[in-house]
């Protein structure tokens, strides 16, 4: 990872146009190709983003500027990040992280869809969960009626972090010829109105699971949307 704290201003060009003025910021680019942009507020939610796969140049500044950094993706979308001043420039290994340890609830979850996979829908097959990847693992990864291969995320409360982290699944998984193309299931207990908008948006799946249901503690019923 490597870790940047300039006094820069950005503009992000594709399918609209969005502007942050000269101000002091953390960069971050990490291994897995993606630059993020953050303000000193915000919790963790950078100001803006490039998701891999994405490319970093450095180019001549305009004026005023000691460089300027153009991150571009394979839809051709850019960042352009003008810097004025860099205070702090330094790399550093993470090392493979091991991925997020779930609650007890979410691993009982993962482990209770995976012996009822078919609730995903007809003909659906278990590959294997805990699939792994250069960015962690994904909860299960399965194959549709028709052989496709389908990425499913599980969440206790379904938010839109969740929705965002099986995106980076599903961009990093659909480089890999063996699997592409390869959809996606966001499964929770609970789905955020938001979360549920932007994996519509992005064509991934949701599915409400009932916990107790599962459990055979009742017939609750799995519903789709």
């Amino acid at each position: 990872m490597r870790l940047v704290i300039a006094r820069c201003r950005v503009d992000y060009v594709g399918r609209l146009t969005a502007h942050l003025p000269l101000a002091t910021r953390l960069l971050l680019i990490k291994a897995d190709g993606s630059v993020s942009i953050h303000a000193d507020d915000r919790a963790y939610k950078p100001l803006n983003w490039m998701s891999p796969p994405c490319w970093l140049t450095e180019e001549g500044g305009d004026e005023g500027e000691v460089a300027r950094w153009v991150v571009t993706n394979k839809a051709g979308e850019q960042l352009r990040i003008g810097i004025e001043a860099i205070e702090h420039d330094s790399a550093h290994d993470l090392g493979v992280d091991p991925g997020l340890v779930k609650d007890g609830v979410e691993a009982h979850l993962q482990e209770l869809l995976a012996e009822q996979v078919e609730t995903l829908g007809a003909g659906y097959t278990l590959v294997r969960r805990e699939f792994p990847t250069a960015i962690g693992p994904v909860d299960l990864l399965c194959r549709d009626a028709n052989g496709g291969s389908v990425a499913v995320e599980i969440k206790r409360r379904g938010d839109i972090d969740g929705v965002e982290q099986l995106t980076r699944y599903l961009e990093l998984l659909n480089r890999d010829p063996l699997l592409a193309p390869v959809s996606g299931v966001f499964a929770a207990q609970q789905i955020k109105p938001q979360a549920r908008t932007l994996a519509t948006d992005r064509g991934i799946r949701c599915l409400s699971l009932d916990y107790d249901g599962m459990r055979g503690a009742d017939d609750s019923e799995f519903r789709l949307f």
